[in-house]
């Protein structure tokens, strides 16, 4: 698969910070595993999130005691230098998740990025109450695409604006979901950009490789989720996320 645009612009980002005292060592080194549903998520009050299904697994990235995550279809095992798993081509949805854990892990350790932590428990269902009176206080009654099922997200933006939701799962496609019938995400970008007045887009998009058209739409984009942590906090993007740790 071709490289993303984005991991290309990262590139000055990640030699500088590899420059970094904290983190120059060549000998510093990362673990980085895919998490069980419980660490991940603990017990909210829904079992039909993509973790609980085993659709996707969130990979966890620890320097030093200090944890980056993101979401991944291709969970796997990696350790190894900090510099090797920020260097590594992003050709693959485990590369790229292994890179996107590593650099959040990187940023809060330096104190750059903060909320790397998936919420658990009731996390979930606040964040999808938060994501609702965002979205009033700050646009009124806006049409909204939702790019990724989170269900808490789209159960609560459904309940209260007009939204479709776009996803990549052919298990989800063209069913209910959440009183919302789930669109084939693999649509043209700018269809979507053309009916919505927002966009909430999973942050996993970096990792899955798809983020390139939604961080060019002159639209608001919200990038929900840990994933994005580091690369919003280096590229200025907009990011939701307010029950994470």
């Amino acid at each position: 698969m071709e490289i993303p645009t984005i991991f290309k612009n990262l590139e000055p980002y990640i030699n500088d910070i590899l420059q970094e005292p904290q983190l120059s060592d060549a000998t510093v080194k990362i673990t980085c595993r895919a998490l069980t549903v419980q660490e991940a998520i603990g017990s909210p009050e829904r079992n039909d999130f993509p973790l609980q299904k085993g659709k996707e697994k969130l990979m966890q990235a620890n320097i030093d005691g200090f944890a980056g995550q993101a979401f991944t279809d291709m969970p796997g095992l990696y350790e190894g230098t900090l510099e090797n798993a920020l260097t590594m081509q992003a050709t693959n949805n485990f590369r790229r998740a292994v890179i996107i854990a590593s650099l959040n892990a990187a940023l809060r350790k330096l104190g750059r990025a903060s909320n790397t932590i998936h919420c658990r428990d009731a996390g979930p269902k606040e964040c999808s109450l938060q994501a609702v009176q965002l979205v009033k206080q700050t646009f009124g009654h806006p049409k909204i695409a939702v790019i990724g099922l989170q269900p808490a997200i789209v159960e609560q933006l459904a309940g209260h604006f007009e939204t479709r939701v776009f996803d990549l799962d052919p298990d989800n496609i063209g069913h209910i979901k959440c009183n919302v019938l789930i669109e084939d995400g693999d649509i043209d970008p700018q269809e979507i950009e053309a009916w919505s007045d927002i966009v909430f887009a999973t942050g996993s998009t970096i990792a899955n490789g798809t983020i390139d058209p939604f961080i060019k739409m002159k639209k608001p984009v919200f990038f929900y989720g840990t994933t994005i942590a580091g690369v919003a906090d280096l590229l200025g993007l907009k990011r939701f996320c307010p029950t994470s740790a």
